[in-house]
């Protein structure tokens, strides 16, 4: 399964991608708002390879490689995954970039058309992204992708508050 943006491809990820998912998951910049995501080992990038592909073989969806169509480069991850919050299943909404593609609106690209995806071959499921407070340009890629700000369903989170943003709650 392919998604093909204006700029960017996503992807299916395979396992000559974990250098990237470490290369991203080990940079400290790239995981500020998250630190528990920052990956040590490169066989911490092999298993986080190994969930994400579990994802896709149960769901037949789940986190993309995002592809610089004019560079080739992998820019980034992103996706959404089933996950459990409030006594139901939702699909959590993640973007991940390299700090070095940062600005180029990438995130917003790519959020826009996982939704788009999500609303047309999953449309009863809700969309949630938590996003730390201080992290002000996931909130607006999350606001520009379609979602709302849900504050009745802030809650803490690993790695500080989450604020809660949502389609279809």
């Amino acid at each position: 399964m392919e998604i093909v943006t204006a700029r960017l491809t996503l992807r299916r990820p395979a396992p000559a991608d974990t250098d990237a998912i470490f290369a991203i998951h080990h940079d400290p910049q790239a995981c500020l708002h998250n630190p528990s995501d920052l990956l040590a080992t490169r066989a911490d990038a092999d298993d986080l390879f190994r969930r994400w592909d579990e994802h896709w073989r149960r769901h037949s969806f789940g986190y993309w490689v995002v592809r610089n169509r004019e560079t080739g480069a992998i820019v980034g991850f992103s996706g959404v995954k089933v996950v459990r919050f409030r006594d139901r299943e939702v699909l959590n909404l993640f973007y991940r970039f390299a700090p070095h593609a940062w600005g180029n609106g990438f995130a917003t690209e790519v959020a826009t058309a996982i939704v788009v995806w999500a609303g047309e071959n999953l449309p009863d499921w809700t969309i949630l992204a938590r996003v730390r407070p201080q992290n002000h340009a996931s909130q607006k890629v999350a606001l520009n992708a379609g979602l709302t700000r849900a504050p009745h369903l802030d809650e803490p989170g690993e790695d500080g508050p989450d604020q809660m943003y949502t389609m279809r709650w």
